[in-house]
């Protein structure tokens, strides 16, 4: 984090979601409203409150809203969907039919496809498989809970999605449910729900049995 341009954002936090309580009065505070990027013929920017950093590229189709802050570098391809209070990093993807709202990714860190990320936080290096879905929002009523071994921790959101540590990755069509905490260097494999923490350098695997039977197609 020490050279993510928006590590201030993270200072004194009991938990670590706070930080979503924060990042809508964070953009309003220090977003300058500028296009240094390239912005091609047929990408939509709603609003006169986006900051496109230097070297970025939004591709034609992709939609962005107010307040969004894009770094350097980074890279909005076709089809993609930003819905505002979000910070996306300095060489980030967010790729085709992606979806961001009320969200950080950190610096080099890439939602490239068919992915959605609600109210939640991506660290460094951080990859999310082809349709991987960082579910925010929990079917019964109130807030969400965070369960860390015997503990659990109300958020005070109702709107919360997940949290992935630096270098950590998922699988394709992985789904994270509503206040899930993948550590540092994880990986998540594919077709996987996970809820609650995941350790540090863990993997998270599905255990299935494939089973091959003759068939003869009828005549």
């Amino acid at each position: 984090m020490t050279n993510f341009a928006h590590r201030e954002l993270f200072a004194d936090l009991d938990g670590v979601w706070e930080v979503l309580k924060r990042l809508p009065a964070y953009i309003e505070q220090i977003l300058h409203p500028q296009i240094l990027g390239t912005v091609a013929e047929g990408a939509s920017l709603v609003g006169d409150q986006i900051q496109i950093g230097n070297g970025s590229v939004i591709e034609p189709g992709a939609y962005i809203a107010g307040p969004t802050i894009i770094g350097e570098h980074t890279i909005v391809r076709h089809g993609a969907y930003i819905r505002g209070n979000v910070i996306v990093g300095d060489h980030c993807v967010v790729g085709h039919a992606s979806e961001l709202k009320g969200s950080i990714l950190f610096d080099h860190s890439g939602a490239p496809h068919f992915n959605y990320v609600g109210d939640s936080i991506l660290g460094n290096h951080v990859n999310l498989g082809a349709g991987t879905k960082l579910s925010n929002l929990k079917m019964l009523k109130g807030s969400v809970h965070v369960k860390m071994g015997q503990r659990v921790y109300d958020s005070g959101l109702r709107k919360f999605g997940a949290i992935l540590g630096d270098r950590a990755e998922t699988g394709c069509n992985a789904i994270l449910n509503p206040g899930t905490l993948i550590g540092p260097g994880s990986l998540v494999y594919p077709n996987i729900t996970v809820s609650g923490y995941i350790p540090p350098h863990s993997i998270v695997k599905l255990r299935q049995t494939q089973e091959v039977v003759p068939y003869t197609q009828p005549t």
